[in-house]
């Protein structure tokens, strides 16, 4: 029978991925992906960092190795599963949150509750291509049960950045909807209310120049530490421009060495 620290590894494992393990890191940098999408994008950033930085992405239920398990229906559920965890691997180390999309209010939601429940925040939280939970914007659009196939796809176009190897797919499209369906219809049924209390750590804001989020200085709400906001050339999905994910690598790495590791 396995013990209860073998079964919170495992639980760790398939949360976390972590595809470039640096025992002697000085910090942890925890990545969290956008709706519909996995987590070995943010995982494969690990290569690019200095070994004084391990880099982790976050693996969502229902998709890549957890696609037996359920899609998760609430914000709460996501943010109690990611915290558990992660609560064994950043107890006692710094650590930096990046978030894209859907990934930048599940990285913020998740920060405040470690800070609520456990005194936890992490030294920096980078979003990106979001407006903070506050001006959530997806209450206001269909449900996304609602809509047809076609209506789905027009909405995935506009945000622009998915592959058209995916979209043209059919076999493909079988598996990235449901997803993406699930992912929206989380968003779409979030309701954030402004705790008295914030976070206290820096957020630095990226975004493309071509993009739809309008909101993005708002996140100056949510946390006394300091705002800073950088616009790349692209669309929503400007960061997989391989220049553009290069400038935001070097940002956090020189970021983070030079202020929170020795």
């Amino acid at each position: 029978m396995a013990s209860n620290k073998s079964v919170e590894e495992m639980r760790t494992k398939q949360v976390v991925n972590c595809l470039y393990r640096h025992p002697e890191a000085s910090l942890k940098l925890i990545c969290f992906p956008w709706a519909g999408g996995g987590s070995n994008h943010f995982a494969k950033w690990g290569k690019h960092f200095h070994h004084s930085i391990e880099v982790s992405s976050i693996r969502l239920p229902g998709r890549e190795s957890r696609t037996k398990e359920p899609f998760a229906t609430t914000m709460d559920q996501i943010i109690a599963e990611i915290s558990n965890a992660l609560l064994p691997i950043l107890q006692d180390i710094p650590f930096a949150f990046f978030g894209h999309s859907m990934g930048s209010n599940i990285a913020f939601m998740t920060a405040l509750h470690l800070k609520e429940n456990y005194k936890l925040q992490p030294v920096h939280l980078f979003v990106s291509s979001a407006n903070p939970p506050h001006k959530n914007k997806f209450s206001s659009y269909p449900s996304v049960f609602s809509m047809s196939e076609e209506q789905i796809l027009q909405f995935i176009v506009n945000a622009g950045g998915t592959p058209k190897m995916i979209l043209e797919n059919k076999e493909l499209l079988e598996i990235f909807l449901p997803i993406f369906k699930a992912d929206v219809h989380l968003l779409q049924n979030f309701t954030f209310v402004k705790p008295a209390k914030t976070l206290s750590c820096d957020i630095t804001c990226f975004s493309g120049t071509e993009e739809k989020a309008s909101e993005i200085e708002a996140w100056k709400d949510l946390t006394s530490g300091s705002v800073n906001s950088y616009k790349l050339p692209g669309d929503h999905f400007y960061l997989t421009n391989p220049s553009n994910e290069t400038f935001i690598i070097n940002y956090m790495t020189k970021c983070l060495q030079v202020s929170y590791i020795s």
